[in-house]
């Protein structure tokens, strides 16, 4: 037994000593790899990132042959990204500019878009610069102005005690040092008597400029709820006697209205108002009065100095602590409504006053066109499609240029998607040889995904538009002078323009779309005139007496 037990142990013993002798020859037979450096911190993301995407593509099959790797872009820029890295070049770095911090990429973008605004401000200049808008013109009569300062008096005096009995808290006032000195007298007042027959304004106004910056920076002395109209508007005072309407925000720049709310129940828009002034302007027509954007202290510059203890009653905190009031009018005016600033902040449109009617009567007139403001009923003219006939049977649009005047309206509120235009107002004094104010935009720029041609209805009926109108909107419509881009240039010069666009890119494209249908529309009457009169019985020629 213990002969067997001895074989046995010698035998395991060997067969141990064998094993180990085979496995240290096999081992030194296989080559010995150097072992692998760690990587940097900055570099193992971006390998485990190209293996990763290697592997998705190779579908995690072993290696992709040899062409494929040198055709794979992808690989190629990995592998060129970990050489950079490895070599420690410098990389991108965050650049600031003022208290704004952004990329490279970011600032290649604002350079793209520095470029836009300066080649679009290139377009609205030449636009301006165009014989069509500088048509000369003789000196306006006595008779063609609104207003006149009347000679030989002491301004300074009288002037004084006029504005003192109108207001009682004098003290919150300038002292008024106005005479017949343009350089004396303040940027409203200015405007007031700049008012023709034809025009609000000429074309370069150089008040424009200091009208605006008053309108976008004047401390607010006073502020009341403006009596009439359907939606809440304030008027707000100046310490120069300077007073603006106020139209508060009340839904996003890109937020369209519902499609199922009609137009009687739309909410006035505060940029509607500022983009219809502009887009007036860009027009040639200038009957739009000055408006400016504004951020407004709710509290300071609205609660704490109105008088009107209606308006008052109606401020209140939210429950995450923003200001709101919400006044008294017919349309959304009540808490479920409130205009709120964030949390005191907020944006409103301020357009100039026009003259008081004490001074300067206005007559209302009821729109031909007039929508018939029922949920069930049409107006005459969806109806008949014969119904300018009549109209141009009817004073005033029987003879002079009330018609026409009337289509230059039409035309700028299909521009701008504007149903709601029920009446519209010419001053008093200048009888129906006038021009037409164009007043209360803030139903436009509603929807920008939808045209509504029945805007137009007074254009295809009467087959009947002003030539030079006619021509600044096919110069509008050439790329040189495209109205896209001059009404983002002019609208890139308001103040809340550096709180976001006043009007979002849809919109801005739906203005090209719609000028093309206006012009349209013109074609086909011409057509359709043509074995008439012609051209001559679409196109009222006003620049006849000009030239």
């Amino acid at each position: 037994m213990w002969r067997r037990s001895r074989t046995i142990c010698l035998s395991l013993a060997f067969v141990t000593v064998s094993l180990h002798l085979l496995l240290a020859l096999v081992t030194l037979s296989i080559p010995h790899l150097p072992c692998d450096a760690p990587l940097p911190p900055e570099m193992s993301f971006r390998v485990l990132a190209c293996n990763a995407s290697s592997s998705a593509r190779d579908g995690g099959h072993g290696e992709p042959p040899t062409d494929a790797i040198q055709g794979d872009s992808s690989s190629q820029d990995c592998r060129r990204g970990a050489k950079v890295n490895v070599q420690r070049l410098p990389y991108k770095r965050l650049t600031w500019k003022g208290d704004k911090r952004a990329t490279e990429n970011n600032t290649e973008n604002n350079a793209n878009q520095t470029e836009r605004w300066e080649s679009d401000m290139l377009k609205l200049k030449a636009l301006f610069d165009h014989s069509l808008y500088n048509t000369p013109r003789p000196a306006a009569p006595e008779d063609d102005w609104l207003l006149k300062v009347k000679p030989k008096t002491k301004p300074s005096q009288r002037s004084s005690q006029m504005w003192s009995a109108l207001y009682d808290t004098q003290d919150i006032y300038d002292n008024v040092q106005w005479n017949s000195s343009v350089s004396s007298q303040p940027p409203w007042l200015r405007f007031h008597l700049g008012i023709t027959r034809w025009e609000l304004y000429p074309h370069r106004d150089p008040n424009m400029e200091p009208l605006a910056q008053q309108l976008a920076t004047h401390r607010v002395v006073s502020a009341v709820q403006k009596s009439g109209g359907t939606q809440l508007k304030l008027v707000m005072s100046f310490p120069n006697y300077g007073q603006a309407l106020f139209k508060p925000k009340k839904q996003e720049r890109d937020e369209e209205t519902n499609y199922n709310l009609y137009y009687f129940s739309d909410f006035e828009r505060h940029n509607a108002e500022i983009a219809a002034f502009h887009l007036d302007r860009i027009l040639g027509y200038r009957r739009v009065p000055p408006a400016v954007g504004r951020l407004v202290d709710v509290v300071k510059e609205i609660k704490d100095v109105t008088t009107d203890r209606k308006l008052a009653k109606t401020f209140f905190n939210s429950p995450v602590g923003n200001v709101c009031f919400y006044g008294q009018c017919s349309y959304y005016c009540s808490t479920e409504h409130a205009v709120c600033g964030t949390p005191q902040d907020l944006e409103a449109s301020l357009a100039v006053m026009l003259p008081d009617l004490s001074l300067a009567k206005r007559r209302s007139w009821r729109s031909p066109w007039r929508r018939s403001y029922s949920r069930s009923k049409l107006a005459q003219w969806e109806t008949d499609p014969n119904y300018c006939v009549n109209v141009k049977k009817t004073p005033p649009y029987d003879k002079g240029t009330r018609l026409v005047d009337f289509i230059d309206l039409v035309v700028l509120d299909f521009l701008m998607s504007n149903l709601d235009r029920h009446h519209y107002e010419t001053f008093e004094k200048f009888g129906n040889n006038t021009f037409l104010l164009h007043l209360d935009n803030g139903r436009a720029f509603g929807r920008h995904s939808k045209d509504e041609p029945s805007i137009l209805a007074p254009l295809r009926q009467c087959c009947r538009i002003r030539r030079s109108t006619w021509l600044r909107l096919r110069l509008l419509s050439l790329p040189q002078y495209h109205i896209s881009d001059v009404m983002r240039a002019s609208l890139s010069q308001d103040p809340l323009h550096q709180v976001a666009p006043l009007l979002s890119e849809p919109h801005l494209a739906a203005l090209s779309r719609r000028l093309k249908t206006v012009l349209e529309t013109v074609s086909r009457c011409q057509e359709q005139h043509k074995d008439d009169a012609g051209a001559e019985d679409v196109i009222y020629d006003d620049l006849a007496d000009v030239q």
